[in-house]
């Protein structure tokens, strides 16, 4: 029953530069990766006029957001420089912004100065896989800028996330540090937090499974939780096949995660994932 209180008392709406946007039933961010070497070949975008175009569909396919990242965080890429990646961004998001003024844009980053230019130039949200703990400007500069602020758990860089992590008890680990985190925002006056506990980021499989059979313990914060499950090594792993083959094992850790309170799947793959909304939403409420 707590659980399922807790829902009820979770925050559904987020603003961001005056626009309400309601999370009371989930919705869909579309990755737009502006990379060359992003783990989905399928979803990498080298120019403006391809931004545009994916964009339209993501957008007809019923994406509420548009994640645009310009460095790579798969496992062991390669280092970006802050001012390639302002160069990669800022030119997409003035031409998204200006071709699709109702759309909502996220930026995928967590260096400050990437946040604010993007801001300035018509984003509407942050989304840092660090959760500040890469630019220790980061923080102040969303409380400055007053958006929306998605938050992930990791631990190190996406260059050794992945060489050795380990837990006493995971789920209790992501907790504190949200925990932590949170704390230290709301002193600063941000409002509008979103959590993602960073499924495929400095955890085993085992780990990454035994968070999402505990998602429901996140609704404790009352906030909106984004999930990004897409198309990653925790599926292709089990399933025994390649990035290219796991959007079926998506849906299914996607549904899995809306019926433990996701209120964001971040995706690759729009029409598929708001399918499993409207699916289980019907579940929720024949």
């Amino acid at each position: 029953m707590m659980a399922k209180d807790t829902f009820l008392n979770r925050k559904v709406t987020l603003n961001s530069k005056g626009k309400l946007i309601d999370l009371s039933t989930p919705v869909v961010m579309a990755i737009l990766n502006i990379t060359p070497d992003s783990f989905y070949g399928n979803s990498r975008i080298s120019n403006i006029d391809e931004a545009l175009k994916t964009t339209e569909r993501f957008i007809n396919e019923g994406a509420k957001f548009i994640d645009i990242g310009a460095y790579s965080s798969r496992p062991g890429a390669a280092d970006v420089s802050e001012d390639e990646e302002l160069q990669r961004l800022i030119s997409i998001v003035e031409a998204i912004a200006k071709e699709f003024p109702e759309s909502l844009i996220s930026i995928d980053t967590f260096r400050a100065k990437v946040a604010e230019e993007s801001i300035n130039a018509g984003a509407h949200m942050i989304n840092d896989i660090s959760a500040g703990n890469l630019d220790s400007a980061m923080f102040e500069t969303v409380a400055k800028l007053q958006v929306p602020y998605v938050m992930m758990h990791m631990k190190g860089t996406p260059q050794n996330m992945q060489e050795n992590p380990t837990y006493e008890n995971v789920t209790l680990d992501v907790l504190n540090y949200f925990s932590e985190k949170i704390s230290t925002l709301k002193k600063l006056g941000v409002k509008d937090i979103v959590i993602d506990p960073g499924f495929g980021f400095a955890k085993t499989i085992t780990h990454n499974y035994e968070v999402l059979q505990q998602l429901q313990s996140f609704s404790i914060f009352e906030l909106p939780m984004l999930v990004g499950f897409s198309r990653k090594s925790m599926i292709t792993k089990v399933l025994n096949n390649k990035s290219a083959d796991a959007l079926n094992g998506t849906s299914i850790l996607n549904t899995a995660a809306l019926l433990k309170g996701a209120s964001i799947l971040r995706v690759h793959d729009v029409k598929e994932a708001v399918e499993c909304i409207k699916l289980t939403e019907r579940i929720k409420n024949p």
